[in-house]
């Protein structure tokens, strides 16, 4: 036996959320740092979470007609300041770069922080008559936004991985209707693929994405009591079409300008999926997004491990189709793999002793819930692929329980104030005015998040200002 050192996760996530979340991440071998503060290194294990929530995301897309393109991550300054508003926003967080080896170049150049502006200098060129349109483009790329605020893994880094839509329509209605259904896209993201609830709505005027008319957001709630933005879908109007001068003949053979949304989501959705589900012995993957479903564990004993090791690869060789892991380690002991597997958040976990060679049996163990169950050889594949379904669907259940319960009507700023303190959402009557929301925040360190979609104010008075309730809207302290 080598000498097994303890690699479990060895603070509570109910006692110190940070650390654990932290340890969780590192000890599973997601992620490593990389020698520039804030920028991560992806191992395996993490880039294949990432590329998992990119083929569902991709088909999703491409079903509904958008292509995949890609635009240069270096973008001239005079493109970047085009737009107000949005260079505005954006400013702060900007990384330039000026000088190639000894010579200063005649132009900053902006690592792409996010491509509106370079894309849309092409959308100018591309775009003339109405039969051009819809243009519904989309990237997966990076991009670099320069966070001075402490850098948390996937949550919050300078640099990130995400996918950027740039749509153009020739009338507002099309934009609001696809803003909207993207929205529904990330929600199943994260619902269907990740496990995660999330609550859908509109950003505050004060909140948008600088440069929109309007900015649709899901948001959830982490276990640090800090709400977090999941995605979010741009509805631009012609606010980025003007300056850049995105203009087409129309069927009425007349000069308009066009209408466009974007949209995006990061692998920041990692991150809040791995601190939802998480528990104190590391991460917890829902079955839909882990890329190997099973790991299959021979126990081995003295004058026994033949019998048991050919067992098991040919139970091995008929779970193809869940990725399966065969550890057949002999210098680790069946308790420490069991312990480096479960940190490692794999969905199942399937036993093999001597009594089960004898009785035809495997022992499948949840990584979820810890229940063991005996299953008969025969009936193996087909009750790992019922019990993947039953983790997923109980996985999202737990979840949704604690959103759900997190989420506390209030009609004062006293009353936010004291849920937002104890890590819960306040759920208000609200008038979205921007300096009742700055009166807000000074009051009780929270946000807006988002406004429902379908929940109208009864009351018709603002929890806060008594002006008139326009939006019933979720408040939390968030990252």
């Amino acid at each position: 036996m080598k000498k097994e050192v303890q690699q479990g996760v060895t603070v509570k996530k109910s006692e110190n959320f940070s650390e654990w979340y932290t340890q969780s991440i590192l000890k599973a071998d997601l992620i490593d740092y990389g020698p520039v503060s804030g920028c991560l290194i992806f191992k395996p294990g993490s880039y294949s979470l990432w590329e998992g929530a990119q083929e569902y995301f991709d088909k999703k897309i491409k079903k509904d007609g958008v292509k995949n393109v890609y635009f240069p991550l270096l973008i001239p300054e005079k493109l970047l300041k085009k737009e107000s508003d949005h260079v505005e926003g954006f400013a702060p967080e900007v990384a330039w770069v000026t000088q190639t080896g000894d010579t200063k170049l005649n132009e900053k150049l902006a690592i792409r922080p996010t491509s509106e502006t370079i894309m849309y200098d092409s959308y100018s060129k591309w775009i003339r008559s109405w039969k051009d349109l819809p243009l519904r483009y989309n990237q997966w790329c990076n991009v670099v936004r320069w966070e001075f605020k402490h850098a948390v893994p996937f949550l919050r880094t300078r640099e990130f991985l995400w996918q950027e839509g740039h749509t153009v329509f020739a009338t507002k209605k099309e934009a609001d209707k696809e803003a909207k259904k993207i929205l529904g896209f990330y929600a199943d993201v994260y619902e269907d693929l990740y496990a995660v609830p999330v609550l859908r709505g509109i950003k505050s005027e004060k909140e948008k994405f600088a440069g929109a008319d309007y900015s649709l957001s899901v948001e959830t709630l982490l276990p640090n009591g800090k709400a977090i933005q999941g995605a979010t879908s741009h509805h631009l109007g012609q606010n980025f079409s003007k300056p850049f001068n995105i203009k087409f003949i129309g069927e009425d053979e007349k000069p308009q300008y066009a209408w466009q949304n974007s949209w995006g989501f990061s692998t920041r959705s990692l991150g809040v999926m791995l601190a939802i589900h998480g528990d104190d012995k590391g991460l917890v993957l829902p079955p839909k997004i882990a890329t190997n479903k099973i790991v299959v564990v021979p126990i081995l004993f003295k004058n026994k491990s033949e019998k048991v090791m050919k067992f098991s690869k040919d139970i091995f060789k008929k779970l193809k189709k869940f990725s399966p892991i065969f550890d057949d380690r002999e210098d680790y002991s069946a308790g420490w793999k069991f312990n480096e597997w479960e940190l490692k958040g794999i969905p199942l976990r399937l036993e093999v002793g001597p009594k089960d060679v004898e009785k035809k049996q495997v022992v499948l163990v949840r990584r979820d819930t810890g229940e063991k169950e005996f299953v008969k050889v025969g009936k193996v594949v087909d009750r790992i692929t019922s019990l993947l379904v039953e983790i997923q669907k109980d996985m999202f259940e737990k979840a949704k329980k604690y959103l759900d319960r997190s989420i506390i009507s209030v009609d004062s700023i006293k009353k936010l104030k004291d849920v937002v303190e104890e890590g819960w959402i306040g759920k208000v009557e609200w008038c979205g005015n921007v300096k009742c929301e700055a009166n807000i925040k000074d009051k009780t360190s929270a946000k807006s998040l988002n406004s429902s979609f379908d929940e109208k104010p009864k009351t018709g008075k603002c929890f806060a200002c008594e002006a008139e309730a326009k939006f019933v809207t979720y408040f939390a302290k968030s990252y």
